[in-house]
């Protein structure tokens, strides 16, 4: 008999055919509220595999047979790590095959904001193109200004790669450790918060998304920056006290935003973030490219065969899982 599995995602027709080769596939729409034949399904649900789907302690008391949960996604602060590692539950998810896609997007969303491209686009459109562009709608250099990275992972090494060698930017980066990689091939400095937020042009935040970093940014950091730098958020909402961003664009303390992400998503169409011109916003598409959205997609899938099927999950994240008794 066929295990059976829960998928709550759209998936390429190759990739859902394999999950139907391998199990007995019920398919959900994530929902704020899941209905009673999710939780049915969830009775006997031996994998998961999806994204954003609130793993927690309430949910799997709901699945006694569960023996994986698949994260489509680089992230997983919707996984409960510590209950599912107690329980012996295997959590997986998609690293690597979306940095550069992921870096991509926020090096142009810092392009995009320090250059005023947007707003620039929409000046033409409506026909203001009327005579030579004066200072008020000039935008600022990236070229050899201090790029700040809170948060050199895999993918803040990526854009950190793009300004210094395509930009010749100085890098200075906030981490949780030192990462000797970029110290000695993009000549970036480790520094402390503080001294981050001062002396950077450009304050990246990509950090994750935990106890120890929600609203890391606010008030007190925004006062910090210089009244010339630029803000860009590529990592996860939470991060950021928007209130205190808002309030620091209208005053004037910070120069610009760039947003991919938000407290709450989809953002309010009532946000005063869309109502400032010096702010640049993005739809969370980081990764979504239809090349490395295949990828994230065609992991997960191997994630969830190889672990329902005796074989190691090429990216668990809990590992110590195979060894319990």
């Amino acid at each position: 008999m066929k295990s059976e599995i829960i998928l709550y995602k759209t998936l390429p027709k190759d990739l859902l055919k394999q999950l139907n080769d391998h199990f007995t596939v019920h398919q959900h729409q994530l929902k704020a509220e899941m209905d009673t034949s999710f939780y049915k399904d969830l009775e006997k649900a031996e994998g998961i595999i999806g994204s954003k789907l609130q793993v927690d302690r309430a949910l799997l008391d709901r699945a006694p047979h569960l023996k994986i949960v698949t994260n489509m996604s680089v992230g997983y602060d919707n996984l409960y790590i510590e209950e599912l590692t107690k329980r012996g539950i295997m959590a997986t998810n998609t690293p690597d095959v979306l940095t550069d896609t992921v870096a991509d997007t926020v090096f142009g969303l810092l392009l995009a904001t320090a250059r005023r491209i947007p707003e620039m686009d929409r000046f033409v459109k409506v026909g203001d193109w009327k005579e030579n562009i004066g200072e008020h709608l000039y935008g600022v250099d990236v070229h050899h200004k201090t790029l700040g990275i809170i948060g050199m992972g895999r993918i803040g090494t990526a854009v950190a790669e793009r300004a210094h060698f395509g930009f010749k930017m100085d890098i200075v980066y906030h981490n949780r450790s030192t990462n000797t990689y970029a110290d000695e091939n993009l000549q970036a400095e480790y520094v402390t918060l503080q001294k981050l937020l001062k002396v950077s042009d450009y304050v990246l935040v990509m950090a994750p998304l935990v106890r120890e970093t929600v609203k890391l940014i606010g008030q007190k950091e925004f006062d910090l920056m210089k009244e010339s730098a630029i803000f860009i958020n590529g990592s996860r909402g939470e991060l950021v006290d928007e209130m205190a961003l808002v309030q620091a664009l209208v005053a004037k303390k910070i120069l610009a935003a760039g947003l991919d992400v938000y407290e709450q998503e989809p953002v309010s169409k009532n946000s005063p973030l869309l109502q400032l011109k010096n702010v640049v916003t993005l739809p969370h598409i980081g990764s979504a490219t239809a090349e490395t959205r295949y990828q994230m997609a065609k992991l997960a899938v191997e994630n969830l065969v190889s672990g329902l099927t005796g074989n190691r999950p090429p990216t668990i994240i809990n590992p110590e899982v195979l060894t319990q008794d």
